[in-house]
């Protein structure tokens, strides 16, 4: 009989856990939520973005701007971050204003495959500056910080 009290007494005590595994998991599960959600937000920003190459040439060679093409698609979390990070501060709009005119390409969709294949676009983001003919000046592949954009806008 008191073999068994002492089993019993065992299995209880090994299915009780310890306060800090509690707090552990519960702070995991608030950490994880947390940073997917900063992964996929992207705040709403000023810039005017358009979403055909016709378009932009026709708007870049009225005004006098180069054309920034900025590939990216809907599940691209550093996207998102670029977008949050970099597209939000007004420096950066006041900035793309004055020199380029804004194209937002998602990958995704079947209509952009002939920019996809002219650019050799492999991998997102994908940042690229051309003139109104279509010729590279200046590009870079995955995420760009925000002192890193300006410079590339201000060397077009």
């Amino acid at each position: 009989m008191n073999n068994k009290k002492n089993s019993s007494t065992i299995k209880k005590s090994k299915m009780k856990t310890h306060p800090f595994w509690s707090f552990f998991w519960l702070t995991f599960l608030l950490v994880s939520l947390w940073y997917a959600w900063y992964s996929f937000y992207a705040p709403s920003n000023d810039i005017t973005w358009i979403d055909n190459m016709e378009s932009a040439q026709k708007l870049a060679n009225n005004s006098d701007k180069k054309i920034m093409i900025f590939f990216t698609g809907t599940w691209c979390s550093p996207c998102k971050m670029m977008k949050r990070q970099v597209f939000a501060g007004q420096e950066v709009n006041k900035a793309m204003d004055a020199k380029v005119v804004s194209i937002e390409i998602n990958i995704e969709d079947s209509n952009s495959e002939a920019l996809i294949k002219q650019y050799s676009i492999g991998a997102t983001p994908t940042t690229i500056f051309i003139d109104t003919e279509g010729n590279v000046i200046d590009y870079a592949v995955g995420k760009v910080g925000k002192a890193k954009f300006l410079e590339m806008l201000l060397n077009l």
